[in-house]
């Protein structure tokens, strides 16, 4: 399995991303905290849930053949389970992550839950594949967006709601010839800063590596605005899988 990846922090901070690679399968995971003066109802922070959620699915892909939606669910229920006993699991602001799940089988398995997005180039068609649920939320306020979350009118996330694998967005496709697994502060490459497009960036991967394409990131960053409702430096993560 060719794959290779790359993540860096944001100046000053812990990386709250995650990622793993395995022999037929990849992940990336980038974890939320509640914003500064939130009450999360957790003892642990971000890092603490990606990291065992990480682990959990490493383990579950390399032993189980279930659907993907399956495997995330039971990772799901293994972080809950973890802090059950320490933690406000009923809290809305508990830390929470995204989650794409890229396997290989006969057929390309892909999941996609919250907004890091996936890249494939089947047959010489890149396709993004992006949950934008939660770039569609009628408010944005800190109350809003805790009301919002993990709920059918709103978006889904990997926290404490084991039922949140089901709502991702899933498919199959045939085998890819290139994919890039991306979490939010590495896919503003092309869907905030505009440096190049989809297939530009796959381009980018194959001649330069994932550390060029984090590197252009962040120089983005350093001379240009924000996203919108984003940080100005984010964590960014990307694995780039060619078969």
């Amino acid at each position: 399995m060719p794959a290779t990846a790359a993540t860096i922090a944001a100046p000053g901070h812990r990386n709250e991303d995650h990622f793993a690679i395995g022999p037929d399968w990849a992940f990336v995971l980038d974890g939320a905290t509640a914003p500064a003066g939130v009450d999360s109802g957790c003892v642990h922070d971000v890092v603490w849930l990606v990291r065992r959620l990480g682990g959990a699915l490493a383990e579950l892909l390399t032993t189980s053949d279930d659907a993907l939606t399956d495997v995330l669910a039971e990772a799901i229920d293994r972080v809950r389970r973890a802090h059950a006993d320490t933690c406000d699991l009923t809290n809305p602001n508990s830390p929470s992550s995204t989650v794409t799940l890229l396997r290989l089988r006969d057929q390309a398995e892909h999941l996609v839950l919250a907004d890091s997005p996936l890249v494939l180039d089947v047959d010489g068609e890149v396709r993004p594949i992006v949950d934008g649920r939660i770039d569609r939320l009628p408010s944005y306020t800190r109350e809003a967006v805790a009301d919002l979350r993990n709920s059918r009118d709103g978006f889904w996330v990997a926290s404490t709601v084991p039922e949140a694998a089901h709502h991702a967005v899933t498919g199959t496709t045939p085998p890819f010839r290139r994919a890039a697994l991306l979490t939010d502060g590495a896919s503003r490459h092309v869907d905030h800063f505009a440096l190049t497009d989809w297939p530009g960036l796959l381009d980018l991967l194959d001649a330069e590596g994932p550390a060029s394409l984090l590197a252009e990131v962040r120089q983005a960053e350093t001379d240009g605005t924000p996203p919108r409702r984003a940080k100005h430096h984010d964590d960014a993560t990307v694995i780039h899988w060619t078969p």
